[in-house]
């Protein structure tokens, strides 16, 4: 196994000698490793890094079977096969061990889930499961089909998981189509109700559903509780700009210089807006759409006090990042995204919101290279491109 820096980390847990490190994990368990496939990986320059693998395995009973491991470099967890080399430590776990997840073993054993929905009086049978997000050590959301219906299992940490049910509680009673939390287990799953409608960014792939208005958006971020904007504020966009662009420059280093004077700039003439209830991380995946109508709210765990702009601005930001992803439909999600940005510039600083949406589009250009894309980067370098453009028509703007 190859030796590594804090920072080096990347290399070791995307290069070549990642396969040899997670060869070495699974002869633990009597694996032996026929192929790898980095699929997600999360990079914090100091601290270190964190990726998941699609791998296929062949067992000393001579089956073989597809499956998603996952490592992690800086503070390691305890409960995962640790390896040393003299100069870097890894941890490396098989889904769904879990370490900061312990309650993903039973959210993914159907036995359990079939206990659990009928201890909360959600009908009882079988049921089939569905892995729908996996976020190592942070989240993952878990599809269960059953008698009575659809349902959906997110299990996230511990110490977070009371909280995160009274704020779908809290939301729901407030009159956001948020999903109605039907239950918690106190090693971290949460029971959602399903919510009817597709996704945003599902409608303006295939022009099923007719994108709800500019109105209809600040009308559901209006009814966010006022009891949320009493906590702990979430840091803003703006706040996190130098550390994305650091992000940036680390796994694509010819563009280092440039984007750290991108966020310099966007942190020194960017204003603020109202701290108020905010949604957190507000974009076309987050809300649920039918017939024009916003039926839904996703995602709600970084609901708390915050800045309106970093909702607006996250909102902007991630549909003009959308259109360079899909250029066959970027003249709609463009379109859509302007009606947006004329919608919103009514209640909020005009150049205010553009700089906002280019502190956003510098945090999605991680994004490639996140997944794994195969033109990664590339498209890093596209992104960065982009939240220039919106500095420049921020400026224009003020």
């Amino acid at each position: 196994m190859a030796t590594a820096s804090t920072d080096g980390d990347l290399a070791l847990l995307t290069g070549v000698d990642a396969g040899g490190m997670l060869e070495a994990a699974l002869s633990a368990a009597g694996g032996t490793l026929q192929r790898w496939r980095a699929r997600d990986v999360t990079h914090q320059p100091g601290r270190g890094s964190t990726a998941s693998y699609d791998a296929k395995v062949r067992w000393a009973d001579g089956r073989s079977s597809t499956e998603t491991l996952a490592a992690c470099t800086g503070d390691l967890p305890a409960d995962a096969v640790h390896l040393d080399d003299g100069a870097v430590r890894v941890a490396v776990w098989r889904f769904p061990h879990d370490p900061g997840l312990p309650g993903l073993v039973s959210a993914n054993d159907p036995g359990a889930v079939e206990a659990l929905l009928s201890e909360l009086g959600l009908g009882t049978g079988p049921v089939r499961l569905r892995t729908r997000a996996y976020r190592p050590r942070r989240r993952a959301v878990i599809e269960a089909v059953g008698r009575g219906g659809r349902l959906f299992i997110k299990v996230v940490r511990p110490s977070r998981v009371e909280a995160l049910h009274q704020r779908h509680r809290l939301l729901v009673a407030s009159g956001v189509p948020a999903p109605q939390s039907l239950g918690w287990t106190a090693d971290g799953l949460l029971v959602l109700q399903a919510l009817s409608g597709r996704t945003l960014r599902e409608a303006l792939r295939d022009r099923s559903t007719v994108p709800p208005s500019g109105e209809a958006i600040l009308d559901v971020l209006d009814r966010l509780p006022a009891e949320l904007a009493e906590g702990v504020g979430r840091r803003s966009w703006l706040d996190r700009v130098d550390h994305y662009a650091a992000v940036v420059g680390s796994v694509v280093p010819d563009q280092g210089e440039h984007v750290e004077r991108l966020a310099a700039a966007i942190r020194a003439e960017a204003g603020a807006g109202p701290t108020v209830a905010v949604h957190g991380d507000f974009y076309e995946s987050q809300i649920l759409v039918d017939g024009g109508r916003l039926c839904g709210l996703l995602d709600v765990d970084t609901a708390r006090a915050g800045d309106r702009l970093d909702d607006l601005g996250c909102m902007i930001g991630h549909l003009s990042v959308l259109a360079q992803l899909d250029p066959p439909r970027a003249p709609r999600i463009n379109r859509l995204g302007a009606r947006y940005l004329t919608s919103f510039e009514r209640c909020v600083d005009a150049a205010d919101l553009r700089y906002r949406a280019a502190a956003v589009v510098i945090s999605l250009a991680t994004g490639p290279h996140r997944v794994q894309d195969r033109q990664w980067p590339a498209m890093t370098r596209r992104l960065v491109d982009l939240a220039e453009r919106w500095l420049i028509s921020a400026r224009a703007a003020r």
